[in-house]
């Protein structure tokens, strides 16, 4: 029986001793590195986690942690685990309500990377924007296709997101306009956060030395802004205002019992893409859109794996460094129940979806909340959660 009451704090519940995500909270006296234990935030500072564990967690970011490596991360996740489960309270232990608490984006976010590997949301949107030819392009199954995003616009769950502004040609017109984007999206997506070494050229066996743990991520998106500039060289300022991530980090060795094989690739793949294990993640995410569910992606059917994402994004020479951070792209199902953008819920604005409350959107509104949830299966019938990643749409008048 652990010293902790939280009734949210069991097996069955997604933030119980299985899950133990990482954060960085602020009750009053700044920024201090905690675990999640059901609805409450443990601080690690006061805790005896030993020579080698506690300067990790000493500091004000998830920073020192990242930088270092598989052993330590296994190591301090391995004593963690065994302090929640004490009978008696630890010396040190201080459990805060997350409701009490300002929670911090976790780390500094050094370089970010979007993705594209969903193949039903990259023929979705092949569908919408090349009627009359193939909905995939030819590199798709060949290779993750990704572009180069924006750190420092990377934000923690709960931020506004404030209506970005730019350059739109509306149909049918000769010149674009400039103001506030008319249709903004969310992208539902998975991120990796990386740390470790320093290293370039990362194989897929390799991978796990460099992947710290799982946030789910919204790129939200101003589809107006996208369409006018992506032709030639593809996102920018629709993409690059705002993305959100959990406020806490799900450790990799969490999903232990949630890794499966990605689906068949329709070509052989090149060496350094070949996996000698299963790196999907069998991910149940579901998107709510001002309190209605609306969309349940589901991430085990995305076709690059994070491995075969790192392994591409590092193959030409660069560099993965601790607080990296890389988005799987926006994930999409079969079924028009498990489209993880609004631009494919409501098929480019054309079918609009009604909320619960006898509302239609097709884009979003000021006002409106997108909350994304996500579960995975844990070890003996348990469930290991990724916390939550909320917005508000704000105007940018």
């Amino acid at each position: 029986m652990s010293w902790i009451k939280d009734p949210a704090f069991t097996a069955q519940s997604p933030f119980g001793p299985q899950t133990l995500p990482y954060g960085v909270i602020d009750a009053g006296s700044g920024p201090v590195v905690a675990v999640r234990v059901g609805d409450h935030a443990l601080p690690l500072r006061s805790l005896d986690l030993g020579a080698r564990l506690s300067p990790l967690v000493a500091g004000e970011s998830l920073d020192d942690l990242l930088a270092a490596e598989r052993p330590l991360w296994s190591e301090l996740r391995a004593r963690l685990t065994e302090l929640v489960q004490l009978p008696a309270t630890p010396v040190g232990a201080d459990l805060l309500p997350l409701s009490a608490v300002r929670s911090l984006l976790p780390f500094r976010v050094g370089d970010y990377v979007d993705f594209y590997s969903s193949r039903h949301h990259a023929e979705n949107v092949g569908r919408m924007f090349r009627p009359d030819g193939d909905p995939l392009l030819p590199n798709w199954t060949h290779l993750p296709v990704g572009y180069h995003g924006r750190a420092g616009t990377v934000v923690v769950s709960g931020t506004d997101v404030v209506r970005p502004h730019g350059q739109s040609r509306p149909p049918g017109a000769d010149a674009p306009g400039f103001g506030p984007s008319k249709r903004l999206d969310i992208e539902a997506e998975v991120g990796f956060v990386c740390g470790g070494p320093v290293a370039s050229r990362v194989s897929t066996s390799a991978a796990a030395e460099h992947l710290f743990g799982v946030v789910l991520l919204n790129d939200w998106s101003a589809r107006d802004i996208q369409a006018w500039e992506y032709v030639p060289l593809g996102p920018f300022l629709g993409k690059s205002f705002l993305t959100s991530i959990s406020a806490w980090i799900t450790p990799l060795e969490a999903f232990s019992n949630a890794r499966l094989p990605t689906p068949a690739a329709p070509n052989p793949l090149l060496d350094y893409l070949v996996e000698d294990q299963p790196w999907g993640l069998d991910l149940r995410i579901q998107v709510n859109w001002n309190g209605s569910l609306v969309a349940e992606p589901p991430f085990a059917e995305m076709s690059w794996s994070a491995a075969q994402q790192l392994a591409h994004m590092t193959v030409n020479g660069a560099t993965v460094r601790p607080g990296d951070l890389f988005g799987s792209g926006t994930v999409s199902g079969a079924d028009k129940r498990q489209r993880g953008s609004f631009l494919e819920l409501s098929w480019g604005g054309k079918e609009p979806v009604t909320l619960a409350d006898g509302t239609e959107r097709t884009f979003l509104a000021d006002g409106d909340t997108v909350v994304l949830t996500a579960t995975a299966p844990g070890p003996d019938g348990s469930l290991v959660g990724l916390s939550e990643v909320a917005g508000t749409v704000v105007s940018g008048e």
